[in-house]
């Protein structure tokens, strides 16, 4: 059986375009990684973490987790923690070009594949009232970066270089190649 261990209705949805023959058990252990890796590291940590508290509970099954981060000048942006902070990010990301990272790391038979994806994301420049407007939506709370390129987020955004399921938080064209090259997919 190949389990999902994410709690993400966006990643459940994005990981039905590879298969239907899967189950979500979320992690539910703290995200926690090292803040010294390259962003390209961490975000694999973050990931590997995930996979591998599932798999000590299923360790006959395929495990796949995954983390999503943004990082703008070098700064790595998670999910904010209140209203101001998802203000400061979007102010962060106006005008600016930005990457999303999402790493994934899939667990079978005490093989461990960790790896990233990332994509190029250019934003608008913002106005206050925009971020304000956006803000007051609800909508950044549970995103890396505090935005969401599926939703109204993407009147922020003028431009990607990469793949846009990515930005959504699972790199699906990467991750079927993997589970393929793998053997885990028929």
């Amino acid at each position: 059986m190949i389990i999902l261990a994410s709690k993400s209705p966006r990643r459940k949805e994005l990981f039905s375009l590879i298969t239907q023959d899967f189950e979500i058990i979320p992690a539910v252990g703290e995200e926690r990684a090292d803040k010294t890796l390259q962003p390209q590291e961490y975000v694999c940590e973050l990931a590997r973490h995930k996979a591998e508290e599932i798999a000590a509970r299923y360790p006959d099954d395929t495990i796949i987790g995954a983390d999503t981060i943004v990082v703008v000048n070098g700064e790595i942006l998670g999910k904010p923690r209140d209203e101001s902070d998802a203000k400061r990010m979007l102010r962060l990301l106006s005008g600016t070009e930005h990457s999303v990272f999402t790493g994934a790391c899939i667990i079978c038979r005490n093989e461990n594949n960790a790896f990233c994806d990332e994509t190029k994301v250019r934003f608008f420049e913002l106005t206050e009232r925009e971020i304000d407007a956006y803000v007051a939506s609800g909508e950044p709370f549970d995103k890396a970066g505090g935005y969401g390129i599926q939703d109204t987020g993407a009147l922020l955004v003028s431009g990607i270089d990469g793949d846009y399921y990515n930005v959504m938080g699972l790199p699906v064209g990467r991750l079927y190649r993997e589970l393929l090259k793998a053997g885990l997919l028929k």
